[in-house]
């Protein structure tokens, strides 16, 4: 075999294991901050929400939150929850408001494929599951063909979740790889769900027969349960439901849903079966139902049944 001055086979060998184990270290999310010019324009990935295993708890976060990537690179965020969130830059001077769910504007896309870095942009509303009643989308992308930091929302729970593009120069190294995002946003995934735990817990010291919490968020988890949803009272007594969250809404369902999910209907003061919804429960707002007749009365929560947020009031003599 014919060698080249200075390398042996020996130390081929060796070249190729080295470049070998980079590659699938680089493939496992190991590797560690790239030169700009190594990899050209780059594809980012964020997750959008997260959640336990029975989306029991959802997270209010993007993960990562914050990322810094070069001109002309590519964010591509993915649905990671059953919860609905979207993800929506505003235009400048654009104040952030209250999540219209009949408006086109905030349930649909927005905006092409390339962000100019001062119009409204939207993602239209994001699950990774199909939710009745909403057009859901698993993955959004946008291109940042300008340098700045961007700020961008989801419409539905605000100001507590947000997220920050930094866009440098073209040709800029970067801090972080995409594995070492992804690391990151497994431990904040994590956090979230333990928070999530403690804040269950937390509802269920204030839940007993005459009081249902109907969910619960703390600005960093969501419970999309109610919690002690099985309760006994007596004909005549009241049950009391609760939101006790800072930015999810929730609804008190019984029988069919009325057409409009978001206004109240029927008499609460005076049930004895059939159709009754409280409409939205704002968080910290409450729905007070009185029951007259016995039987087991089933309800949901309109907006997040799918979720398994489901109960029963056990009406005895």
């Amino acid at each position: 075999m014919k060698h080249i001055r200075g390398i042996t086979p020996r130390s081929n060998k060796l070249a190729f294991i080295v470049a070998f184990a980079v590659a699938l270290l680089a493939s496992l999310g190991f590797a560690g901050p790239a030169a700009a010019g190594d990899w050209g324009h780059r594809t980012w990935h964020v997750q959008v929400g997260s959640e336990s295993h029975d989306q029991e708890i959802q997270g209010m976060a993007f993960l990562p939150s914050e990322i810094f990537i070069n001109e002309r690179d590519t964010i591509m965020w993915h649905a990671n929850a059953a919860e609905i969130h979207t993800v929506t830059f505003l235009a400048e001077g654009q104040p952030l408001t209250d999540f219209n769910p009949f408006d086109p504007n905030e349930l649909g896309p927005v905006g092409g494929s390339s962000y100019d870095g001062q119009s409204y942009y939207n993602s239209g509303i994001m699950a990774n599951v199909d939710v009745p009643g909403f057009t859901t989308a698993r993955n959004y992308s946008l291109t940042f063909p300008h340098e700045g930091n961007f700020t961008y929302y989801c419409l539905v729970h605000g100001k507590m979740m947000k997220g920050t593009v930094h866009v440098r120069d073209r040709g800029t190294d970067y801090p972080y790889s995409q594995g070492d995002y992804n690391r990151q946003s497994r431990d904040q995934a994590r956090s979230i769900i333990r928070d999530g735990q403690q804040l269950d817990e937390s509802l269920a010291e204030q839940a007993n027969n005459h009081q249902v919490m109907a969910g619960g968020d703390d600005g960093v988890a969501m419970v999309m349960r109610f919690v002690q949803p099985t309760v006994t009272v007596h004909v005549g007594e009241k049950v009391n439901f609760v939101n006790d969250g800072m930015g999810a809404p929730h609804t008190v369902t019984f029988g069919n849903e009325p057409a409009n999910i978001f206004a109240p209907s029927g008499d609460p003061t005076d049930f004895s079966g059939g159709d009754l919804s409280s409409g939205i429960i704002p968080p910290k707002g409450t729905f007070e139902v009185t029951f007259k007749a016995t039987g087991t009365f089933k309800y949901i929560c309109a907006l997040h049944d799918y979720m398994g947020m489901v109960g029963k009031v056990k009406v005895v003599d």
